[in-house]
């Protein structure tokens, strides 16, 4: 009997296991499908066309390698981001911590703009009710007694909803499908600004994190994980470039069959409306404030996250201090609109969180005061110091944002 039951507690963990899990994979993988998301796909795919898929591609490959260098370090030692980065050298995890804060406080104000648009779109509500409406959802997720499991939930019906819709739309648009295959892989052209923009908005910032600490929180941790563990990085990866790759061929359908300029404005909207009609513009309202609001309840969350172990004020009040910052969030885009400036500044931080974390992460991966005797692969490590190197590379570029923004 008692073996039995035993049995049974331990397929039970497994499942609950499986749940956050998965539930993390889709926190990340919907935390990088935002506003900015759909919007810089629609661009790159009507200037570069099927070309794109081969910088898709590299991107897909920078991702796995930053994720997966990430949250096994995490996974393994335990420890948040900022711990990791105060124990490789005193202080870091502050600088980090402050940096991820500026970064995920600011885009998410775009988002809450993001998540207004959506429902304008859907039931033509003044953006001002809808962004009000909007931070109302989210911060009923993190009201409930069971926040970390609502969140999951969450992260999960509007993802799958995502890419069911988007899904549709490619359907739709009857992309040609030949000569996609054909480019990714022999391409006829190559630019470095979708590349480093599509990688800095998959896994830059706070985006990468947001699975990880939530493995944390759930208790999913140490060496005995790191089958599990690996395989939620892989599956938060796999959401995000399905998404990226629908939505890359819902597109270029429509660039190719139809020819008609997107437009400046919204080109991801029009493009649905041209592909699919005015449903398919009705799709698009649902996609984006899917899309914008699991982004906030990615932003809040991860944000909060690097402050918890920096003061126990936030450990104690977490849930108060993430419906705080959706509510300034919120306060700011209803009283100033959408701060241009601010969102050009984040976006600069974004493009030089990447290499700061990742280098972190990697110096971390053989201290064994962080990971204790745990041996992370060779191969995984130089690929992820190439990834430092090219994210360099896109910070750099990220900085010309405030330069030109100030002069």
């Amino acid at each position: 009997m008692n073996n039995n039951s035993n049995k049974q507690q331990t397929n039970i963990k497994k499942k609950s296991n499986w749940g956050v899990l998965i539930g993390a994979s889709f926190l990340m993988a919907t935390s990088a499908i935002g506003p900015g998301f759909l919007t810089q796909t629609a661009v790159f795919t009507e200037t570069f066309k099927a070309n794109l898929g081969f910088i898709i591609l590299l991107t897909v490959i920078v991702d796995f390698v930053a994720q997966l260098n990430i949250w096994r370090v995490i996974g393994v030692s335990g420890l948040r981001a900022q711990d990791i980065a105060n124990k490789t050298l005193p202080g870091l995890g502050i600088f980090l911590a402050v940096l991820i804060c500026i970064g995920g406080f600011a885009f998410n104000i775009g988002n809450i703009a993001g998540a207004a648009l959506g429902l304008n779109v859907l039931f033509g509500l003044n953006t001002q009710i809808g962004a009000v409406i909007s931070a109302v959802v989210a911060i009923i997720i993190f009201s409930s007694k069971e926040a970390g499991k609502a969140m999951d939930t969450f992260a999960k019906v509007l993802g799958v909803l995502m890419l069911i819709l988007i899904g549709y739309v490619a359907f739709k648009t009857q992309p040609p499908v030949g000569e996609m295959i054909t480019r990714t892989f022999v391409p006829t052209g190559f630019a470095f600004l979708p590349f480093i923009t599509l990688v800095g908005g998959t896994v830059g910032g706070y985006i990468t994190f947001a699975g990880g600490h939530r493995l944390i929180d759930a208790g999913i941790t140490g060496k005995e994980h790191l089958g599990e563990i690996t395989k939620s990085s892989v599956l938060a990866i796999t959401i995000a470039s399905l998404m990226r790759i629908l939505l890359f061929a819902a597109v270029l359908g429509v660039v190719v069959n139809i020819a008609k300029p997107l437009g400046t404005i919204n080109p991801a909207a029009e493009a649905f409306r041209l592909g699919a009609g005015n449903f398919g513009y009705m799709l698009f309202g649902v996609v984006l404030w899917a899309a914008a609001l699991t982004s906030v309840v990615g932003s809040a969350y991860t944000s909060v996250s690097f402050l918890k172990t920096l003061a126990p004020i936030f450990e104690k009040h977490t849930s108060k201090f993430i419906i705080g910052f959706i509510v300034i969030s919120t306060f700011i885009f209803l009283t100033i609109g959408k701060p241009v400036k601010l969102l050009v500044v984040a976006g600069s931080l974004n493009g030089l969180i990447l290499p700061i974390a990742l280098g972190i992460i990697l110096i971390a991966s053989t201290k064994k005061n962080i990971v204790g005797d745990y041996k992370h692969s060779k191969w995984l490590m130089y690929l992820g110091y190439i990834v430092v190197i090219l994210a360099v590379i896109a910070g750099y570029q990220s900085l010309g944002g405030i330069v030109a923004l100030f002069k």
